[in-house]
């Protein structure tokens, strides 16, 4: 019997962990390694931050899934990984801290056959001074409890306009080099409808401040869409959405450093700039989790498995070249790192070889531009793929036998610009591939027919059905697998 063990229980490493128990669980052992108590749907914590939902409407107890299943879950933060064993052992094995009430601290070693690395992002608000929740002025939706405080002052926030106060709202990215711009994008529609709807959005200017070039660049490099048979770019559609609500916007924007009630902030021209707000969340920086690697000796071989942010590499091609070289076949197929063909990472944790959109700084050298997205359907398709590529090799693949290239793949994203069963709209977009092929697509990158964008209040439905139906098959309910991921 194999032990295959899964770091991490998000998007991507639940995803693994329910289709590896589907395909190989009872025949052979898995384990889930996750800090993190509850399983946290993450799109719809932007609801949770403007009251919409609960907490308990977007988690659930990992255990108490896992316990239905062949699946056993460890509550435990990963330190390390011994890829080659050390002189006590032959088998690689990965050194866990556990994150479990009354046993904080106690760490173990893990010994596995096949490691799927699907730890997330490091939320690194420290890079920008006075970012974030815990330590800094502005609040964030990235997790639940994070969304639940949002909420609680984004409330305040309303109650000061009903009151009679004017406000100022900024809602973005915290820094030059941040991804996942759409959590803030939908976040902040969501705020403007819910001042709408408590009648107070006469006392709020809200303002976008975001490191992208232009609006709609969202880490892919922009895109064109077609919409209601013409073809358009991602620009005038999010522009067009941004006008029609009175949201201003400030681009080219690295958030240097965050005061009470103040941002500075660096613009791509090398100007700096302040701007008072009252309320604020920022999405900030990833980075990876901090995951160090060892040889059999117990040399340091971190940056040999780690890209320099932390991030896992895989089977892609790292050469370094300029921006204008890349191409879409240097991105990873397999997610099987290079020297141990029992090692994989997916979703976040991964090491993109390149950005999407173009690398660009100020005068000052300062970086300004999102970083490449690999969240959501990305994440899931990565992860089923490297969960049959390993029940393959159990069998006797020498080899990966799935793929999910974000070259190759599409995505769907369904973006809540308010809620409301009557009143809530959404917008709904697909892009084919992700990573962007000029050499298949030569005028946009993309299969036009298959990259499209529309708003409206079908798209909040669908939105509100797909949380449910991820929730359902996210439990492992009846007949989840019958859900596309």
């Amino acid at each position: 019997m194999a032990r295959i063990v899964i770091l991490g229980a998000g998007i991507a490493g639940h995803t693994a962990a329910r289709h590896l128990n589907k395909l190989v669980g009872g025949k052979h052992e898995i384990i889930v390694v996750s800090p993190n108590a509850k399983w946290n749907w993450i799109p719809s914590n932007i609801w949770v931050g403007v009251g919409q939902m609960k907490e308990e409407e977007v988690t659930f107890d990992l255990a108490e899934v896992y316990k239905k299943t062949q699946v056993k879950f460890r509550q435990a933060r990963a330190l390390s990984i011994n890829p080659e064993g050390d002189a006590q052992s032959a088998l690689p094995f990965v050194s866990v801290e556990s994150t479990l009430p009354g046993k904080v601290g106690v760490q173990e070693n893990i010994p596995y056959d096949y490691l799927i690395n699907a730890t997330g992002p490091k939320l690194n608000f420290g890079a920008t001074e006075g970012l974030g929740p815990d330590h800094g002025h502005t609040v964030s939706v990235c997790t639940a409890s994070h969304a639940i405080e949002a909420n609680k002052k984004l409330q305040a926030t309303i109650e000061a306009m009903r009151r009679g106060s004017n406000r100022t709202i900024v809602i973005g990215t915290g820094h030059g080099m941040c991804t996942c711009q759409g959590a803030a994008f939908e976040y902040i529609y969501n705020v403007d409808h819910a001042l709408r709807e408590a009648g107070v959005r006469d006392k709020a200017r809200i303002v976008w401040l975001s490191n992208e070039y232009e609006l709609g660049d969202f880490g892919m490099g922009g895109v064109h869409i077609k919409r209601g048979g013409y073809i358009t770019n991602g620009k005038t559609f999010a522009e067009s959405l941004m006008v029609e609500r009175g949201i201003e916007w400030i681009t080219r924007a690295h958030v240097k450093k965050v005061e009470a009630g103040k941002i500075h902030y660096e613009t791509i021209d090398g100007s700096f700039h302040e701007l008072e707000f009252d309320f604020s969340m920022l999405i900030p920086p990833f980075a990876g989790v901090g995951l160090k690697a060892y040889d059999k000796a117990g040399e340091d071989i971190t940056a040999k498995v780690f890209a320099p942010n932390g991030f896992m590499k895989v089977d892609a091609d790292y050469t370094a070249r300029p921006y204008a070289e890349w191409g879409a076949k240097d991105w990873p197929k397999t997610y099987q790192t290079p020297a141990y063909r029992n090692v994989f990472a997916v979703g976040i944790a991964f090491a993109p070889p390149h950005m999407i959109s173009k690398p660009m700084q100020s005068p000052n050298g300062t970086p300004i531009n999102p970083t490449a997205p690999r969240t959501g359907m990305p994440s899931a398709a990565m992860a089923m793929a490297v969960a049959q590529s390993i029940s393959d090799m159990l069998n006797g693949a020498q080899q990966p036998t799935h793929s999910a290239s974000m070259a190759e793949m599409g995505a769907a994203c369904v973006a809540s610009t308010g809620a409301g069963f009557f009143k809530g709209t959404a917008a709904t977009m697909t892009v084919f591939p992700v990573v962007p092929d000029f050499e298949k697509y030569p005028e946009y990158g993309r299969d036009i027919k298959l990259t499209s964008g529309e708003i409206g209040l079908a798209g909040h439905w669908m939105k509100y059905l797909l949380h449910h139906a991820f929730i359902y098959q996210a439990k492992m309910k009846p007949g989840w697998s019958l859900i596309p991921d």
